[in-house]
């Protein structure tokens, strides 16, 4: 595969004249796609059932006799505010209530009958129009499903909804009863109409009533999105995309993608680094303008097991944002660096946000590859080398990694259900595991739980699995590898329920959780050799062998090929506790100096320089934001 880039355009925003000069300029710099569409709505549609199809279809039309593939967005994510004429109860509400009112975007609930109905007609309107069009390529559903907190609602449709789907699931009051162990505290229900939403009670809700409302939530996202998948297929062989966000766990984004042929997701390093990465006010000085050293790498391997093997970045940050609590602009080489690590890890196209800065309403201090009078933004001229670094790249192709680590969305929902400590986050877990195997050099494949894939890792990474599925305990049974499970796996039903025989109940270890217990701030268990245990931390019971251990218990027990992990790390015990499950497995690990990452593919192994100081690895030196690839 040989990757492109690729550009977010929005022609709405400008006068008709610069269409064809800004495709010019695009082709110039070696940008083959171009997004577009997916807020345009009231463009495409003023009032009611009145379209306007003329501009959109010059703008196709100039895009692609520039030589440009364009990406067609459906509009949903932004409904006009003559819908809410039309829906006045579309609005999603938040936990306690309120309105997502109009004024911004993905002001609507997944579970409006009369809004989805909407949806259906205009994605109809666009395929039926659009979808033997010679120059739109690719299709993307909506925007950013999840982003900004718009996944649960809390409105009289999903309650009616949530009810619905409770009595497909389970069918009686009685078993809904039994499921959640409504006996506790006179909880019971006589019908599904007595069920209501699991927010406003005196004190928390039912974690099963709680977990179920998550599981329907997330249903309903994938069937809205099924909704436009289906007509778009019935009218167009182009491929169909989503651009998911980083760290957005609100809905299964594996059922998402497998309507999908692509996965994409928008990656904002500086942004994520002060807004969502949970590292110490040191790092985020440190690493300021280089964005975390893992996080993009984490989120590519996510998406790339979400598409199938199949992911792009649609949206790549190419200067500074404008939603973060600060916006730094990134140190010079960063933008190249972004765009070749996701290159590595096999994206087929990079793709910039935005072509030019807007210099009106709510991102009008997000930065683009051109500044608002159209003159180069820095940006420009790191998308044009990344051009060149193509070409000297030939062809990328990906392998299969030597460890997985699985990853679950349900255990997300879960532990934000029950944290039992207020700073414990599933995806924290997983992302400090993940970033300690690429501390030791590892390269990794993300996979869902319910995969027969993981059959030839030799090494297998299990953080925080809620509840065990049939299929994930079936493959860890007949694993030849090493699996290393925990902290907290499989430490409920998929009920909610504590089980019994108690966790972990991993196959091939004979091993029990007696009791756990969450550590503030400043309570650390310290490891002997080296290392903490911060968070979490749960005491064992059994012959397993603990290979870390502490004057409160094992850290760290393994018998034959499994492992098991009894609490939450820092880094030094995370790098002990990897290099043994390593060790064990057969591969070699290479500790990298800080800020250093390496990627291996088929094709080649790069190395990636996040520091603010020049690293040197393999024989080369790289400065701060410096690439060096070496062909394998």
């Amino acid at each position: 595969m040989t990757p492109e880039l690729g550009v977010c355009y929005y022609p709405e925003h400008w006068d008709e004249a610069l269409w064809a000069e800004d495709a010019a300029r695009m082709v110039a710099t070696g940008i083959s796609w171009v997004r577009i569409g997916e807020f345009a709505w009231s463009r495409l549609e003023p009032t009611s059932g009145s379209y306007d199809w003329a501009w959109l279809g010059r703008a196709i039309e100039t895009l692609g006799a520039a030589g440009l593939k364009v990406v067609l967005g459906t509009p949903t994510a932004t409904p006009p505010r003559w819908m809410l004429d039309r829906h006045p109860d579309m609005l999603a509400l938040d936990a306690d209530g309120r309105p997502r009112g109009f004024g911004s975007r993905r002001h609507y609930c997944f579970s409006h009958e009369g809004y989805l109905a909407d949806c259906r007609r205009i994605v109809t309107a666009l395929a039926k129009r659009y979808g033997a069009n010679r120059h739109v390529a690719a299709w993307q559903t909506d925007n950013e499903y999840g982003c900004h907190d718009t996944t649960l609602s809390y409105s009289a449709a999903a309650r009616d909804g949530f009810r619905n789907w409770l009595a497909q699931r389970y069918q009686s009051p009685d078993a809904l009863n039994r499921a959640w162990g409504n006996v506790f505290w006179s909880m019971e229900y006589a019908d599904f109409s007595e069920v209501g939403l699991p927010n406003l009670t005196v004190t928390e809700p039912n974690p099963a009533h709680a977990m179920d409302f998550r599981r329907y939530s997330s249903d309903m996202v994938v069937r809205f999105n099924r909704v436009q998948a289906e007509i778009l297929r019935a009218h167009s062989d182009a491929p169909l995309i989503h651009n998911y966000m980083g760290n957005i766990t609100d809905f299964d984004h594996f059922a998402v993608g497998a309507d999908l042929d692509i996965a994409s997701w928008d990656s904002y390093p500086l942004g994520f680094l002060l807004d969502r990465v949970d590292t110490g006010e040191a790092e985020r000085r440190r690493y300021a303008r280089q964005g975390d050293p893992d996080f993009q790498a984490f989120h590519h391997d996510l998406y790339r097991a979400v598409g199938g093997g199949r992911w792009w970045v649609m949206e790549q940050q190419p200067g500074p944002v404008n939603w973060a609590p600060w916006n730094p602009a990134p140190l010079p080489g960063m933008v190249r660096l972004w765009s070749l690590e996701a290159i590595a890890h096999g994206a087929e196209v990079v793709s910039y946000f935005r072509w030019r800065q807007a210099p009106f309403a709510q991102e009008q201090m997000h930065a683009g590859l051109l500044r608002p009078d159209s003159a180069p933004a820095p940006g420009l001229g790191e998308a044009a080398a990344v051009v060149e670094d193509i070409t000297a790249l030939g062809e990328v192709r990906q392998e299969e990694a030597p460890v997985a680590l699985v990853f679950d969305y349900p255990s997300a929902w879960a532990w934000d259900i029950q944290p039992q400590g207020r700073d414990f986050s599933y995806l924290g877990l997983a992302f400090d595991a993940y970033r300690a195997l690429r501390r030791a050099g590892l390269s990794v494949d993300i996979l869902p739980p319910d995969t027969e894939r993981l059959a030839g890792y030799p090494l297998v990474l299990i953080p925080g699995l809620f509840a065990w599925t049939d299929t994930l305990r079936a493959v860890v049974e007949r694993h030849t590898g090493v699996v290393l499970a925990g902290p907290r796996t499989g430490s409920k039903t998929a009920d909610f329920s504590i089980p019994v025989p108690l966790p972990p109940a991993m196959p091939g270890l004979d091993l029990t959780v007696t009791r756990v217990e969450s550590l503030a701030p400043g309570i650390e268990i310290e490891i002997e050799g080296g290392g903490l245990v911060r968070r979490w931390f749960e005491h064992l019971e059994g012959p397993a062998p603990g290979l870390l251990r502490s004057a409160a218990g094992d850290v760290l027990a393994m018998e034959g090929k499994r492992a098991y992990l009894a609490g939450w790390l820092d880094a030094a015990g995370w790098d002990r506790a990897i290099g043994l499950a390593a060790g064990a497995a057969g591969l070699e690990v290479d500790p990298l100096p800080e800020g250093l990452r390496i990627r291996d593919c088929a094709s080649h192994r790069f190395a990636f320089n996040y520091a603010p100081e020049p690293r040197s690895y393999n024989g080369r030196t790289l400065e701060p934001g410096g690439v060096a690839w070496w062909p394998r």
